[in-house]
């Protein structure tokens, strides 16, 4: 999902009216004890933690910068295991695992906590990893007019692991490289950080 799209307005009474139809579709009864606040918990926890990302841009998180001076061109700025959870749009279902992430500073550099703050604007959407990759990658450069950028995914997908072929083991990877990051050398140069083969 693009970066520039409008940000959604949230419904919180039409979400909670949505989840008291889903569970009577479902044969559950919504005045049960136990379900009678399941829709305004479900309501807070999708709007202020799953999707919150919708609310926020790169251009937000990564306004305060620190000039460069010297910067070589194939310095690159490194930070790995950034742990990250997000929502598959097609079953909505949560994935979560690490992320790393790269870039050749131009002008001016980032604290390290507004990589991770990055991460979150986009994977607190509904977002398939592919794309979310691409998306972190991409905002790295055209924010910071960085020379290059790289962003890995390492996730556990429970669409995969709870449902369907069940591979409760199987971790998905998913990356996306921009600028000077997507030359061999570049790329084994970061692989070789991590301490993985490419």
């Amino acid at each position: 999902m693009s970066a520039a799209r409008r940000q959604p307005k949230v419904n919180r009474a039409a979400m909670r009216q949505a989840v008291r139809d889903f569970l009577e579709a479902a044969g559950l009864d919504p005045a049960d004890p136990n379900l009678q606040e399941t829709p305004a918990r479900v309501t807070a926890a999708w709007a202020d933690e799953f999707l919150d990302g919708y609310q926020k841009t790169p251009k937000q998180v990564l306004a305060e910068r620190f000039p460069v001076t010297n910067a070589s061109d194939r310095e690159v700025v490194i930070v790995t295991d950034l742990w990250f959870r997000s929502m598959c749009p097609h079953h909505l279902l949560p994935y979560s695992g690490r992320a790393h992430l790269a870039y050749v500073p131009g002008q001016s550099v980032i604290g390290f906590g507004r990589l991770a703050a990055l991460v979150d604007v986009f994977s607190h959407r509904l977002v398939l990893q592919e794309e979310l990759a691409r998306q972190i990658a991409t905002s790295l450069m055209t924010e910071l007019g960085s020379q290059g950028a790289a962003c890995l995914l390492e996730a556990e997908q429970t669409c995969l692991r709870l449902r369907g072929g069940e591979q409760c083991d199987a971790v998905t990877h998913a990356e996306a490289y921009e600028g000077v990051m997507k030359e061999p050398g570049m790329r084994a140069e970061l692989w070789a950080r991590l301490g993985r083969r490419p």
